[in-house]
């Protein structure tokens, strides 16, 4: 989940890392810049989160239907890891 949360903050600040490695790239020409337009950055990093966002309920798998089940620790101390599995089939009356 904090990988998942990291990714999504990342995309926020991209924008910004372009703005400013631009603006190093201006500068070190010597050309004059206007100011930082945060708020337009900050909406582009959005727009970035929310595609991804977007992306990610497009091409999730379905899970419908199944039952998860969760992570467990073994008698070795391995760990097995979450999964999903077909649910059990209920006869009908």
């Amino acid at each position: 989940m904090i990988r998942l949360l990291f990714a999504r903050l990342l995309l926020v600040a991209v924008p910004f890392a372009i703005w400013f490695a631009y603006r190093w790239w201006v500068k070190r020409q010597g050309r004059p810049l206007p100011g930082t337009p945060y708020a337009w950055l900050f909406l582009a990093g959005v727009g970035l989160m929310t595609g991804s966002l977007f992306l990610t309920a497009l091409t999730a798998p379905d899970t419908r239907g199944k039952v998860y089940v969760p992570a467990e620790a073994g008698p070795d101390g391995r760990v097995t890891p979450g999964r999903y599995i077909e649910a059990p089939k209920t006869p009908r009356p």
